[in-house]
């Protein structure tokens, strides 16, 4: 069984087969679901995942620094330790 993806630039993050990333209309929020666990990402995770679309990990960060007019060196760092978190948890492949 190979082990969690690394995450870097050039990766192009991805959900895990068995996970589904969706607008919970009861819950009124985002969630991510996957085998006998169910997570809540906050509202900078989601525009995250929401990017999560084939686009490859600099091309996020450099959509993330348009939409909220940032540097993208500021937010590099934080969208790849989110990025590797959820692949470390088997929710992302790269």
């Amino acid at each position: 069984m190979a082990g969690p993806s690394r995450i870097t630039e050039q990766s192009t993050p991805r959900f895990a087969p068995q996970v589904v990333f969706r607008y919970d209309e009861a819950r009124e929020r985002w969630v991510i679901l996957a085998p006998e666990r169910v997570l809540m990402p906050d509202d900078i995770a989601v525009e995250i995942l929401k990017r999560c679309d084939g686009s490859d990990v600099a091309a996020i960060v450099a959509d993330l620094a348009r939409s909220f007019e940032e540097d993208a060196g500021v937010i590099r760092g934080d969208v790849v330790a989110m990025l590797q978190d959820l692949a470390d948890k088997g929710v992302l492949e790269a």
